[in-house]
């Protein structure tokens, strides 16, 4: 926790850059715009109708009357049904802390009320282009994902700079990028023409109703939009908050969900959070716990595991997750896979031994697969963790969201100072483009990802000298005087010249590229 400060100061420097920076590395894999996304919420993107097609007239629907929907009630439902759980779980092990909405209580709950409120509504925020996903499903050509900030609607922007207040929850609507019942139906528009379209868009110059309109044109990427390619809905929202106080340190803590369209029910139900690994379940279940690692340490899935393109059975996973920040560098109960793993807080029998995942590693290789990121135990621990929802967010995250948005209302939002994405987010960039490109071009695509901490080699020249990779605020490790002793998974994990790698934890060799003291 007292690595707080650094960490806000790291996000602060990071945002000039992102003027410079941002926008290229973004071009044609996602929509961050301002003034395009607010034109295009007043349009065919509007979260009305999407939800609701058949009846949406153009005017925004605000949330008294989204979540009245038929298909959305199993979504409020299950939204109440876990904070009664988290609060429950709270007074059960901190029954001497307070919990409640405002700032008299020492926990500061989310107001479910403005769930409900005519006053709020959800705005878009960003459109992300997830085709590097498409390994899940390729028919569908990986998934194209409408990013809506919740926001209060009753304070219209009143000039520069000014904009309705946003507030810390976010609904993600997942489509398909292409629907399968479509492929036998003269649509033309396969993996390649999509991938296509959204380099297209990333190389005009627009900005605001002209560049809304390019996109939504009949040859645009979002021509290819279409409600009934709908999958999933997710949400994050911060359920609670904890100020400093003599009590504690500060805490934030993220609820996120998953809801599946049920074509039979025509409603939005309550689904497992994929790779999230429901760490008490296999702890209390020796069974499950033992099929868990019989499954993962295969050679097979070890090496999607290693590449990132792992989907573990919904058998070992949870339906909801909370990510707590700041979580550090060090081993806490705060992240998802904690005492799996044999070592430093482990459970008293945990999942993984030192010598399973040695000889995983070992069986793998002899059966030719060569790890491209997991190559010690403390890499299949990061893996583990990172590869979760929650454990993503954790990682590099602004809070608990990687794409949080610029605010869309204001009538001139500077770049300068508001972010739409995460230095997560923005480091991954390169992968996905390179991946749409591939696409394009009939070329077979890379879907393997490194860790969250750290992008991928293949974006090292764009990236070089940023806060991404090697430059100031890079997460880095601490590198041994031999060069033998330091761990094969992160040996690469360096600063660029000028810099030194500073640990930010007690027992992690983890931490972040800074100026070398003088």
């Amino acid at each position: 926790m007292r690595f707080l400060p650094i960490i806000l100061v790291l996000l602060c420097s990071a945002l000039p850059a992102h003027a410079i920076e941002g926008a290229a590395l973004e071009r044609g894999a996602a929509i961050t715009d301002p003034l395009a996304l607010r034109e295009l919420d007043g349009g065919r993107i509007g979260l009305k109708r999407i939800v609701l097609p058949a009846n949406a007239d153009g005017t925004p629907i605000d949330n008294r009357d989204l979540f009245a929907l038929p298909s959305m009630g199993p979504v409020r439902r299950a939204l109440d049904r876990e904070f009664d759980r988290y609060v429950a779980a709270h007074q059960s092990g901190l029954p001497q802390e307070t919990i409640g909405v405002g700032p008299t209580f020492d926990l500061q709950l989310f107001d479910r009320t403005l769930l409900d409120s005519s006053a709020t509504r959800f705005v878009l925020a960003g459109i992300v282009n997830r085709m590097d996903r498409a390994y899940l499903s390729p028919e569908s050509c990986g998934e194209i994902r409408l990013i809506y900030r919740l926001t209060r609607s009753t304070a219209a922007p009143a000039g520069d700079g000014t904009a309705a207040a946003r507030l810390p929850m976010t609904l993600n609507v997942v489509l398909k990028a292409r629907s399968e019942n479509t492929a036998g139906d003269g649509d033309t528009a396969g993996c390649a023409e999509i991938a296509r379209r959204w380099l297209a868009a990333g190389e005009l110059s627009l900005t605001g109703a002209g560049l809304a309109k390019e996109l939504a044109g009949e040859n645009g990427p979002l021509g290819l939009i279409r409600p009934e390619n709908i999958d999933r809905i997710e949400t994050n929202l911060q359920i609670a908050h904890a100020p400093k106080s003599a009590k504690r340190d500060f805490r934030t803590d993220y609820l996120m969900k998953v809801f599946r369209f049920d074509p039979k029910s025509r409603a939005y139900e309550e689904a497992p959070l994929e790779n999230q690994i429901d760490r008490e379940r296999i702890l209390a279940d020796p069974d499950l716990g033992r099929d868990f690692k019989t499954w993962l340490l295969d050679p097979g899935h070890l090496n999607e595991f290693d590449r990132g393109t792992i989907l573990i059975p919904e058998r070992f996973l949870a339906k909801a997750a909370i990510a707590a920040t700041p979580v550090g560098f060090d081993s806490s109960k705060l992240q998802p896979a904690f005492g799996l793993v044999q070592g430093e807080g482990a459970a008293a029998n945990p999942v993984f031994s030192e010598s399973d995942i040695v000889a995983a590693l070992r069986k793998a290789a002899d059966f030719g697969v060569t790890s491209e990121n997991i190559r010690s135990v403390a890499g299949f621990k990061r893996r583990l963790n990172d590869m979760t929802c929650s454990g993503c967010h954790q990682t590099r995250g602004i809070g608990g969201f990687h794409f949080p948005g610029v605010d869309g209302l204001a009538a001139h939002p500077s770049n300068t100072t508001v972010v739409p994405g995460s230095p997560h987010f923005f480091g991954d960039q390169i992968r996905r483009r390179d991946i749409l490109a591939a696409t394009r071009d009939g070329r077979q695509p890379d879907y393997s990802r490194g860790f969250s901490s750290r992008p991928q080699t293949r974006g090292r020249a764009e990236l070089a000298g940023t806060e991404y990779q090697d430059g100031w605020g890079a997460h880095c490790y601490q590198q041994k005087p031999n060069a033998n002793d330091n761990d094969r998974s992160f040996k690469s994990w360096t600063c660029a010249e000028g810099l030194a790698c500073q640990v930010a934890g007690k027992t992690s060799r983890m931490g972040m590229c800074f100026v070398k003291s003088r």
